[in-house]
């Protein structure tokens, strides 16, 4: 343990002095944009804002309440999508004699990264820095104050900025804990621990920079001072993608590091020969239907005010979801003869991923379709895709959130077009939603989105995975696999006859 916490000191020093280097970069220019439509992509990029500062004529705008209180109640729902929700959806889906393992991993990843989130991961996502990192400037959340705000999606709306940075730390950790089910009842606490500081650090912090990070609206107010806003923004916000809340950041992100790691750490001991069913579909159930709710506060909150894009959020969240799940539903029952409960579950949280991107920039149909299409390109992703890949992902976090990632970033580019019931681009400068949407040149956009994430991600996971090999190893001994982690790797039981 000396050596891991040592290891862990090492990785803290190096993330900061990263971050000071990235910081003290200039950021490049606008690319690939021209005009105020161009502008207005980006403008719209996705859920969060950096901190809006108050023009020097002008008196510093004031947090509305009821934005406030939102935002609080979202960030408490973000919780509960963690610690309970997705630990026992997780845990639910494993032999019994790692039950408790699995608990374990995500209430303390939830945890670890709460913490590394108020030390420097918000100072390195959400200052300006350059495309790929922010600075130091805010390391332990220097600087903040009751009276401090961060901008919204609104001109002269602000929200509190102690609860912008909860609501993104619930994030961040929620991420951190999806990828646990990928190399689920096989892999090394320590090594979780690990790998966990490690790829936060430089994958979950670049990404949430490059696709979320901007100076908020109040600084477009020519076409001129847009451009220079721009330039100070995330590399992926720069380019015009659309994640409204989480797609690429979140999904895509954790579900192509779980695959990486899926690979490394091996199948587990008897795959394809033992039983390797779900202990408790019930407690998966309960899970799922706690992510659910959960989820209106990750995909409504997202609109950071008590508004109607947030409203069209939650209706959004809560349809597509219904029809992922009878879409994933109807298909097993036709293909496989009886419909099941983990299918139904399967497809609801399916229809979760897919609709994260879009969630604020479609209408209602739009969102029915990318539900439809979740439910039935999943089921595929953790079946048909899976065998294809060849890996053991335990728990299908990349038929799931990889595939329905992928699937929700598209197909936002698809049906935010206001010609298919969308909210379109809007562009700050003009003050009106942006003329001329091109349905293919934002597919094209979300697609590039999705290629960075897929390699950046997946480069970072593989070099942190071999750093953890070679520092504390990956996979416990074969003998206390078939034991069961809960009693080889924490002394406890989950069940007791």
């Amino acid at each position: 343990m000396r050596k891991l916490f040592a290891t862990l000191l090492t990785v803290l020093a190096v993330g900061f002095a990263g971050g000071a280097l990235a910081a003290d970069e200039k950021p490049a220019g606008m690319s690939g944009m021209s005009g105020t439509s161009g502008m207005a992509g980006m403008e719209a990029a996705g859920p969060a804002a950096a901190p809006a500062a108050a023009p020097a004529a002008a008196a510093a705008p004031v947090p509305n309440r009821g934005d406030n209180a939102w935002l609080m109640v979202a960030t408490a729902f973000v919780i509960l999508m963690s610690i309970p929700g997705l630990a026992l959806f997780y845990g639910g889906l494993v032999r019994s004699k790692n039950m408790l393992s699995v608990l374990m991993q995500v209430f303390i990843i939830f945890s670890v990264i709460s913490v590394l989130w108020a030390v420097y991961g918000y100072s390195v996502a959400f200052t300006e820095g350059n495309r790929f990192f922010g600075s130091l400037d805010k390391l332990f959340l220097k600087g903040i104050t009751p009276d401090s705000v961060a901008a919204t999606f609104s001109k002269g709306v602000v929200v509190s900025e102690f609860i912008f940075v909860a609501f993104q730390g619930a994030f961040a950790a929620i991420t951190c804990g999806l990828i646990v089910g990928a190399f689920a009842e096989r892999i090394k606490f320590s090594a979780v621990l690990l790998f966990m500081v490690l790829w936060f650090s430089f994958s979950y912090l670049p990404m949430t920079h490059m696709v979320w990070y901007w100076t908020g609206p109040d600084a477009y107010t020519t076409a001129e001072a847009a451009k220079q806003a721009t330039a100070t923004a995330g590399y992926l916000f720069q380019e015009g993608a659309l994640d409204f809340a989480g797609g690429t950041v979140v999904h895509i992100n954790a579900a192509v590091a779980g695959l990486v790691g899926a690979y490394l750490v091996g199948k587990r001991v008897g795959y394809r020969k033992d039983s390797m069913a779900p202990h408790s579909l019930t407690m998966t159930m309960i899970g799922a239907s706690l992510l659910w709710f959960g989820w209106f506060g990750f995909n409504a909150g997202s609109a950071l005010e008590a508004n109607g894009t947030a409203a069209l959020a939650f209706v959004n969240t809560w349809l597509a979801t219904a029809m992922a799940a009878t879409s994933w539903m109807v298909t097993e029952w036709l293909v496989k003869g009886k419909p099941s409960m983990l299918g139904a579950a399967s497809g609801a949280v399916a229809g979760l991923v897919a609709i994260t991107p879009a969630a604020g920039f479609v209408g209602v149909v739009g969102a029915l379709m990318i539900g439809l299409a979740a439910g039935v390109v999943c089921l595929w992703g953790v079946n048909g895709l899976k065998k294809l890949l060849g890996a053991d992902d335990s728990l299908d976090v990349f038929g799931v959130h990889g595939v329905g990632g992928i699937l929700g970033a598209l197909l936002t580019g698809v049906f935010a077009a206001p010609s298919l019931g969308g909210s379109g681009i809007y562009d700050y400068v003009a003050n009106k939603v942006a003329d001329n949407y091109d349905i293919m040149g934002q597919v094209i956009i979300q697609a590039t989105g999705v290629g960075v994430t897929l390699i950046w991600s997946g480069t970072v996971a593989f070099i942190c995975y071999k750093i953890v090999d070679i520092v504390v190893g990956l996979r416990v001994p074969e003998d206390e696999e078939r034991e069961g982690l809960d009693i080889t790797s924490h002394g406890e039981s989950a069940y007791h006859n």
